[in-house]
């Protein structure tokens, strides 16, 4: 499937207790109660610990990450932006991830799984945990982001 990794890192272990936090954007139910399932399952599979936090849009996913700051090892950032008819859908798929990438550059260690698709059938793709899967893929990103910083401290 074009542009699904076929490279399975795996899951890192963890010598010390992982803290996790899910910050999600639950603008869409049906897609948000899929990416948070896949999320928490793949956190609990490597032993950590997760929170959620909800907050009303996308753009708000890095400011929520900002103000926890170092109260979780690491962060997964979901949520779902499907274009519309304005350029407000390109406003907030490019803030939203310079948000967080901007974040990560300051070492926070962040799975960024927000979905940006022109409809609601390729999230519906992304959120399904037996196809793409972006969800689990970001809780995996975020874990391993914390084992290569707890590596480097």
């Amino acid at each position: 499937m074009a542009g699904h990794s076929d490279n399975d890192l795996g899951l890192p272990s963890f010598d010390r207790p992982v803290r996790v936090a899910i910050v999600i954007a639950p603008y869409y139910t049906r897609i948000a109660t899929r990416q948070l399932a896949s999320a928490r399952a793949v956190i609990e599979r490597a032993g950590a610990t997760h929170e959620t936090i909800e907050v009303t849009g996308s753009l708000e996913v890095p400011t929520a990450i900002g103000l926890a700051g170092d109260a979780y090892d690491g962060y997964v950032a979901l949520g779902c932006v499907i274009r519309g008819r304005t350029s407000h859908y390109d406003v907030v798929v490019n803030q939203s991830a310079a948000g967080i990438m901007h974040l990560g550059l300051n070492g926070f260690c962040i799975g960024n799984g927000i979905i940006t698709v022109e409809n609601m059938e390729q999230a519906e793709e992304r959120a399904d945990v037996a196809r793409l899967d972006t969800a689990g893929g970001a809780a995996a990103a975020a874990l391993h982001l914390i084992a290569l910083k707890r590596r480097f401290a």
